[in-house]
């Protein structure tokens, strides 16, 4: 597998917010169109659009795990389960390295201490990513 956590990085330089840099740069694995995530996850930036919210490119994360775990309707119960286990994985470990999964809070918006920039928000949910749904595709 090429280096997707660079793409989402370079996604992000390029003017996507930070959960379209994640679901684009795997979009591929999934099966969906470019254009379709990038609308999608439109919403989901900036912490769910207003900073309150969960880190943008965490739902980015989740949302490539959801769609590569998920296989149909309906979803059956060990289906949602894998789904959980996997995002609830990669929050864990996403804060645990930045202490909080919340964009505000990332950027210190009122204590004035940036946890994490979005570019390393990027670069980690990716790596979280790889690392709990993409494992075995890795070389």
């Amino acid at each position: 597998m090429d280096n997707r956590i660079e793409r989402a990085k370079e996604y992000h330089r390029s003017g996507y917010n930070c959960s379209q840099a994640v679901a684009c740069a795997y979009c591929d694995l999934v099966g969906i169109q470019e254009p379709i995530i990038h609308q999608m996850m439109e919403g989901y930036g900036l912490g769910m659009g207003c900073m309150e919210g969960t880190c943008g490119a965490l739902s980015g994360a989740i949302a490539i795990a959801s769609l590569k775990i998920s296989q149909e309707l309906p979803a059956d119960g060990n289906q949602r389960a894998a789904v959980y286990k996997a995002a609830r994985t990669i929050i864990q470990g996403f804060k645990e390295k930045n202490q909080s999964v919340i964009c505000k809070e990332l950027k210190g918006i009122e204590t004035g201490k940036v946890l994490r920039d979005c570019r390393g928000c990027v670069e980690d949910a990716a790596t979280l990513l790889e690392k709990t749904v993409f494992q075995t595709e890795k070389k």
